[in-house]
Parts: C-alpha cells; structure tokens; sequence
C-alpha cells in the first residue's frame, strides 16, 4: 500500500498533505497562544510584557536555527529532519501544557522553537521536491492557503480552548495534528537522497551556523528593543555594532568556505536577490498592519474583540484563497505581473490606511485589510517561485528556510518600526509613549494621538512597498529569454 502511494503520480498530494498538516499545526499554534497569554499573566501572577516572553522566545529561536536546520536538512534529508522537528515539537507542547511555573513554560517554548524551526526550514522544501517545475507555483500557493487557514483558525480556536479549557489547552491541542503528520511522514514520505558529489559539499559549516543563530539574535533584540530602551542607548549602540561585525564576519566565512551555510553566489542571479529583496520589504511593509489595526479597532473604535476579529478575517480568507490561483497562473503567464498586482494593492490599502481617523467608518478599515492581504496572497507564491527557480533542488531546504527567516525578519522588523512611529507621536502630544497606555476614548484624547501615529507609521511603510515594486519590475521574468543562467550548486 506505502508503496503504492509513493511510486503514485499522486504522491506529491499525499506529501503535501503531510506538510499541511504540520504547518497548520505550527501556525495555528502561534495565533491560539496569544490568546492565552492574560490567562497565562493570570495564572502565574505576573506582568503580561513578563509573560510575552512565552512568544518571544519562541520566535527567537525559530529565527536562530532556520537556517542551520535548513542545511541540516540538505545534507541528511529532508524527511528526517521534518520528523525530527515533528516530534521535538510535540515534547515541547507537552512540557508548556504541563509547566508549574513561567521558568519551565518559556524553556519549554524555546524547546518547540527548535521543532519548529527544523519543520518550517523542511516543509516547503519537502513539498517543492514532489512538484514538477512547472507546477511549483500552484504548490507554493497550496502551502499560503494552508498558513492563511491556520492563521484564521489559531485565535478562534484559541479563544474557545482558553475559554472551555484553560491555558494548557492550547499547548495540548497541537499535539493530535502534528502527531498524524508524524505517522503519516513516516509511512508516507521518501528520504530526499543528497544530489551533491562533492565531498567538501557534504560537510557542515558550523562557524556559519552559529555566526548566523547569533547574528539573527542580535539583529531581533536589536530591532525589538530600541523603541524600549532609546535608539542612542548604549545597548543599541552596541548591539548595532556587534552586528555590523558580525555581518561583516558571516560574508568573509561564507566566500571562503568549501561548504557554506548560505552560497552567497546566488545573490549575484538578479531574480534571487531582487526577489528575496522584494519579499523582505513587502514583509516589512505589512506585518505592522495586523499587529496595530486591532489596536485601533478596539481602542479607538471600541469595538469588542471578537467584532474586531471579524473585521480581519475576511483578508486572511482573501490570502487564502488567491495563494494558490495566483500561483498556478504565474506557472503559466509568468512572476512579474502578478508580484507586481499583488505589491499595487498592498500599496493601496496602505495609502487607504493613512487616511484613519478617529471616527473612521469601519468598511474604510475593512476595504483596506481586503485590498491589502489579497495584495499579500497574489505577490507571496509567485516570488517565491522566483526565488526557487534559480537554486538547485538539493539546495531547496537551506533555502526554503532563508526565505522563512526573511519572512520572520521583515515581520518583527516592521511592528518594531511602526510601533515606534506611533508611541513616539503619543509621547509628542504629551501621553505616555506606551500601546499599554491606550484605551477607549473620545477622538480628542490618546486615541487620536494613537490615530495620527498610526497614519504615519502606515505612510513610512508604503514607502517600503513601493521599493519592492521597482525590484519586482526591473527583475526577469520566467518567460524571459535574456535571463541569466547561475551555476547551481
């Protein structure tokens, strides 16, 4: 039967579905914890900032060990370490359901951030192995629609295990999906072999990992901390010179390295680099978009939580749903039209978010939220087929995980930026420069200091947006008979 399956021409569904799983599991996982986390403040008697270390920490370490796992993964395979990843994170979930104290919950997160990382570097690349070429399109927006329904389910889900359950209830859900994409892996999934013959090639760069790991760390706590403790204090200033020498040492190390963490050669192919570029800045350009709308939604419009996130679900079903179409017609017609379409409208709903006010109607914030993640499902699969197009399969896991840990970049970067945009302007109209200090007002008080913060913070972004626009131009298309051949190693 096992075997059947995998000699099938339907194996590269039945292998996707294994990912799916797992990557539902991992994303909803991230949504539903949030939720949890005043209860968490609650039941351990502590600040909810002390608390956030729970989210912090997790996504730290998935961002450290991405691309170590990555190239882990090309060197043993790309199912083993999936499953490995799988099973890591199960023992994560089941120490944080089960901590007696907030020192084992966030140990226990840093643990599942090593399972996660190690699945989220493997997934894609697993999934891109079993497509044909030219259908890696439509793959790469199977897997968005997947992201996009985990990402609507995690609060939902969330909020009613909290609600009926408790806290632990959202770490114990996770087991029973990624346990079933566990056995369905095993008995499913086929070992990608090695395709390098070099043996240099075979050999692990162990200063690039860990020059990587420490650098991502840096640059986070960097980024994440400045708008806390000031862009001139002495640990920022530090912190930004310890990683410019850091950067400076990982590009030295990765030219001179027989076996690199990260081929920096595929930066000199225009579609790589303008593509990764591209998607960094349209990352950039977003993420502060649903971390602050909310904000607004229930602070300066009071509306309830749960109307709120009515409001955003029906983007997050947009993405969903374009991820895959989009991909499957850039199969056919090419990247650049519709990276290009998706980038216009993300632009545009920004531009329609910096005319908030404090009595907005709430069709304006939903029309934008619509415009803006149906930009975001019609850019992501195209591009990062671009990106794939230039690198070999055996190299599909490394950099599957680099452009996951672009992604994580450009999110954290973008709510550090526009976080600071908006409670710097709250502190110049004389409130505390603080989002813990919102709450529902009238339209003459914080709340339109927050508001005009907002529009700023929004304004400066879709700056970024249209950067990545130009990129996304003057980068070659598919059907491009100009396009330059990089030797893939």
């Amino acid at each position: 039967m096992i075997d059947h399956i995998n000699k099938s021409p339907y194996y590269k569904w039945w292998a996707f579905v294994v990912v799916a799983v797992g990557i539902f599991a991992s994303v909803m996982d991230q949504g539903s914890v949030n939720v949890a986390l005043p209860m968490m403040a609650d039941y351990f008697q502590t600040i909810l900032p002390t608390v956030q270390w729970v989210v912090i920490g997790h996504v730290l370490v998935i961002s450290a060990l991405l691309l170590p796992m990555g190239r882990v993964a090309d060197l043993i395979g790309l199912k083993r370490v999936f499953i490995l990843g799988s099973a890591v994170f199960i023992g994560g979930a089941l120490i944080s359901g089960s901590s007696d104290n907030l020192g084992t919950l966030i140990i226990a997160r840093l643990v599942q951030g090593g399972g996660a990382a190690m699945t989220q570097g493997t997934g894609m690349a697993i999934v891109m192995a079993t497509f044909p070429e030219s259908e890696r399109g439509k793959a790469i927006g199977s897997i968005m629609s997947i992201v996009g329904v985990g990402a609507i389910a995690g609060p939902a889900v969330g909020g009613f295990l909290v609600d009926a359950l408790g806290w632990r209830s959202v770490f114990y859900a996770n087991i029973i999906p990624v346990g079933i994409s566990i056995l369905l892996g095993l008995a499913i999934l086929v070992n990608q072999p090695d395709h390098n013959t070099s043996s240099h090639s075979n050999k692990f760069d162990w200063i690039g990992a860990v020059t990587s790991a420490v650098l991502l760390l840096v640059f986070l706590l960097t980024i994440t901390s400045g708008h806390k403790t000031g862009w001139t204090s002495p640990f920022i200033l530090i912190s930004i010179i310890s990683l410019i020498s850091l950067i400076t040492f990982f590009i030295w190390w990765e030219n001179r390295s027989l076996s690199p963490m990260l081929d920096l050669n595929y930066f000199k192919h225009p579609t790589f680099s303008f593509s990764v570029s591209a998607g960094f800045l349209i990352f950039l350009g977003n993420s502060a978009v649903l971390f602050l709308t909310p904000f607004y939604l229930q602070r300066v419009l009071d509306l309830t939580p749960r109307m709120s996130g009515l409001v955003m679900v029906p983007g997050a079903m947009c993405m969903a749903l374009l991820g895959p179409l989009s991909g499957r017609l850039s199969d056919r017609f090419g990247w650049r039209i519709f990276t290009l379409t998706g980038l216009t409208l993300c632009g545009t709903g920004l531009l329609i978010l910096t005319r908030l006010t404090p009595s907005s109607s709430i069709l304006m914030v939903f029309s934008a939220l619509i415009c803006h993640s149906s930009g975001m499902g019609i850019f992501y699969s195209p591009n990062v087929s671009a990106v794939l197009s230039t690198v070999s399969r055996a190299r599909y896991g490394v950099v599957s995980a680099f452009l996951n840990l672009v992604r994580n970049a450009g999110n954290v970067a973008s709510i550090a930026i526009a976080t600071a945009i908006v409670t710097t302007t709250m502190g110049s109209k004389g409130y505390r420069p603080s989002l813990e200090s919102l709450q529902a007002v009238d339209a003459t008080g914080i709340g339109a200091a927050f508001t005009t913060g907002l529009s700023n913070a929004f304004l400066l972004l879709s700056i970024f947006i249209f950067l990545a626009m130009l990129l996304s131009a003057f980068k070659f298309n598919n059907y491009d008979t100009a396009q330059p051949t990089l030797q893939k190693h």
